[in-house]
């Protein structure tokens, strides 16, 4: 099978535009064997900086489920090991009960350098979209930074999303007069799959790393 490829947003985003809106991220990728990075990232990796990686059962004792039981909702969420040398985000998400939202979080500690100019995922998806979230107030219900992402169905893909490109939310409403986010402020990083896509999901996570200018 042929390796991953990494490709950079300007492509990916005429690729998804007729099922991505503007502020979303795409993600593509050919055929990838699972145990091996691609060959851009291995020269890419001194511009990196890793979060997590999630190589190990110690990697995800960290993350807890916020799901939209929250209000009333039944989706549920959870991040799992797997032997094979990364986490599951994993679960189903449903509409009943004015549901429609299951996501894990994280306490993360700010990049050591500034300058971030990407957050970088290495992911294996289920062809859904997901959001990457970050959170710089230590309140547990605060002001939400998103980014969206697609991904393709058992193929690995690694996705750089634009710092410029997450929006600020609260509660699902976006939040118009909130400041543009700052990386080096972050301290809850997280996962969420919503917008309508109910039922069964998985997205299979090697890393989430920063990209420095």
């Amino acid at each position: 099978m042929r390796p991953s490829v990494y490709i950079p947003l300007c492509i990916l985003s005429a690729v998804f535009s007729l099922a991505v809106s503007p502020a979303m991220v795409a993600a593509f990728s050919t055929n990838t064997q699972h145990d091996k990075p691609s060959r851009n990232t291995e020269q890419r990796t001194a511009m990196i900086h890793d979060l997590f990686t999630f190589s190990s059962a110690d990697a995800v004792v960290a993350w807890s489920p916020t799901d939209d039981r929250v209000m009333g909702g039944i989706s549920r969420s959870r991040m799992r090991f797997h032997a094979g040398g990364y986490a599951l985000f994993e679960g189903v998400m449903s509409l009943q009960q004015n549901g429609g939202f299951a996501s894990v979080r994280a306490a993360a500690k700010p990049p050591p350098l500034a300058g971030v100019s990407h957050y970088v995922v290495e992911v294996r998806g289920d062809g859904k979209r997901y959001k990457l979230s970050m959170r710089t107030a230590g309140r547990f219900d605060a002001v939400s930074y998103q980014s969206t992402f697609a991904t393709v169905a058992d193929s690995w893909t690694t996705v750089a999303i634009p710092v410029h490109t997450f929006v600020a939310t609260f509660r699902g409403r976006r939040v118009i007069d909130a400041p543009p986010l700052d990386a080096a402020k972050v301290n809850q990083v997280g996962l969420m799959i919503a917008d309508g896509q109910d039922g069964p999901f998985q997205l299979a996570v090697r890393r989430i790393s920063v990209e420095l200018q």
